[in-house]
């Protein structure tokens, strides 16, 4: 399957972020599925716990267990975004920023 033009600036992105890190699995939803994204995190030797898009021709399987877990990554960063100051990116350096998010989260 080729990615489509669209997805390749959140895969880039993607593959950025994911650079340098060490984990068992990582979990992405739909957006994420390509070919390219999966290869990249099984050379980090990683599980991709990615669902497939719909237009995949071949589904490939992933571990829904595993997967539920990232609704719960989803609802932390909706309580979060409910300090204004989060949500606006009220601080310009990113220290005060990450400490801010350090102290509501320890709020939650």
């Amino acid at each position: 399957m080729e990615d489509p033009p669209q997805a390749l600036y959140s895969l880039v992105q993607a593959e950025a972020l994911l650079e340098g890190m060490r984990a068992n699995h990582v979990l992405a939803d739909k957006a994420y599925d390509s070919n390219a994204l999966r290869k990249f995190i099984a050379a980090m030797g990683a599980t991709a716990v990615i669902p497939c898009n719909p237009t995949r021709k071949k589904l490939i399987p992933y571990d829904f267990e595993i997967y539920k877990a990232r609704n719960a990554i989803e609802r932390c960063f909706n309580k979060l975004k409910h300090f204004r100051r989060i949500a606006t990116r009220y601080d310009r350096r990113a220290i005060y920023f990450l400490s801010f998010i350090q102290l509501a989260s320890a709020m939650l």
